[in-house]
């Protein structure tokens, strides 16, 4: 397959359509609840535009906060980013009544690619179980050569479609667009991080496995014949 390749205009315009799409939703609801109370007098109809304004505005600063780090600049001062900021933005972002996160990694520092490839992994892990479910973010290792394993667990799990072919560059449709953006990029992300990601699937759980590449390059376990192993 050819590998698709986007030009800075192209990929920062593409980025930037995805953050717009993730917060133009609660925005929304919060000039609708403006709305409400200047057109409102009764007070039952302005205590709920209120708590829907309150509401709204948390969700759209953790979607930004969580955008920040997962697709911008964050900590570009240094080049590394906390795991534990990490596991904030990402707990904001998701962690709701259909998702439970469960996060367990060191309070470090990691390098800013690598953490940025975390946090395009749980957005994938959240894909996998469209019906909600239980997300398990797990990093071990040192900085310089993390391990990161999420699992997704839920009803009508899977693998995302054409997320493999994204990761690694190389979509079926040999184009980019806004909808596809978020995986193509996680795919930058691991590259410029130097590590490779790896999907599988077994029952209802689905498993993202991202190492340094020339690990990920050989599998240390047997494919399960009644599921799907695929290295990116």
């Amino acid at each position: 397959m050819t590998t698709v390749t986007l030009d800075a205009l192209d990929l920062s315009a593409l980025l930037c359509s995805r953050v717009c799409h993730d917060v133009i939703s609660p925005v929304g609801a919060i000039v609708n609840g403006l709305e409400v109370l200047e057109d409102e007098d009764s007070a039952e109809m302005r205590d709920f535009a209120l708590d829907l304004i309150r509401k709204s505005a948390r969700q759209a600063s953790a979607r930004l906060q969580f955008a920040r780090i997962a697709f911008g600049a964050a900590g570009s001062a240094g080049a590394s980013i906390d795991l534990a900021d990490a596991e904030n933005v990402a707990r904001g972002m998701f962690g709701d009544e259909k998702t439970q996160l469960t996060w367990s990694a060191p309070r470090a520092l990691f390098p800013k690619n690598k953490v940025k490839l975390l946090l395009n992994l749980v957005v994938i892990a959240v894909t996998a179980i469209p019906r909600g479910g239980v997300i398990d973010v797990a990093v071990t290792g040192e900085g310089d050569a993390p391990l990161f394993v999420l699992t997704a667990k839920g009803a009508y799990a899977r693998i995302p479609p054409h997320v493999e072919a994204l990761i690694a560059g190389t979509p079926e449709s040999g184009t980019v667009d806004a909808h596809a953006i978020q995986p193509f990029y996680a795919g930058l992300v691991a590259r410029a991080a130097e590590m490779g990601v790896r999907f599988s699937i077994q029952g209802d759980t689905v498993t993202i496995r991202a190492e340094a590449a020339a690990d990920a390059a050989e599998p240390d376990v047997q494919p399960d014949p009644d599921g799907d192993d695929n290295a990116i």
